[in-house]
């Protein structure tokens, strides 16, 4: 029994690594570079996206990653997205991942600003691609804002060789 449960947990994490190198990692390039187009590639066909804002199922959230893009790169702003996983599970085609993530925007004059806040993600295997099936995620938790303590809990995610600072694994 032991060498089962052994084996199942092994084969899980080998997967979340095979999800870390194929989504997490590009969606973290993809939005650090602000490319909208490669940020979208990552989604399914058909998602189930939640925020405060309300449900999204038309995909009107790809036109936003877009349009804020473009105004984030004409107004000369860096972004830097980080975040870590509180809980993950994994099978063969289906992934349920919860965590916490920090977006800092540093403008042109040099002033930074972060946002704080949770996710609750489903990704589906779909032709072999690991992609984004449902997308949840707030910025409070029972009506507490979510800040850079509840942030600060756990150390970032590094996606295998070295992390966009150089530092190795």
């Amino acid at each position: 029994m032991w060498c089962l449960a052994a084996g199942t947990l092994a084969s899980e994490a080998s997967t979340q690594q095979t999800i870390d190198r194929t989504l997490w990692r590009p969606f973290q390039q993809a939005f650090e570079a602000m490319d909208g187009a490669a940020l979208n590639g990552l989604y399914a066909d058909q998602v189930l996206r939640v925020t405060p804002d309300g449900i999204d199922t038309a995909g009107q959230f790809r036109k936003f990653n877009e349009s804020r893009f473009e105004d984030n790169i004409a107004k000369g702003d860096h972004i830097a997205l980080d975040f870590w996983f509180d809980s993950r599970h994994t099978n063969e085609d289906t992934s349920y991942e919860v965590g916490f993530f920090r977006l800092t925007t540093t403008a042109a004059d040099g002033k930074t600003s972060s946002f704080y806040g949770q996710f609750h993600i489903v990704l589906k295997k779909q032709n072999g691609q690991w992609r984004i099936a449902q997308d949840w995620d707030t910025a409070s938790i029972a009506g507490r804002p979510i800040t850079a303590a509840d942030f600060k809990r756990q150390a970032p995610a590094v996606f295998g060789g070295e992390d966009k600072h150089g530092a190795r694994d």
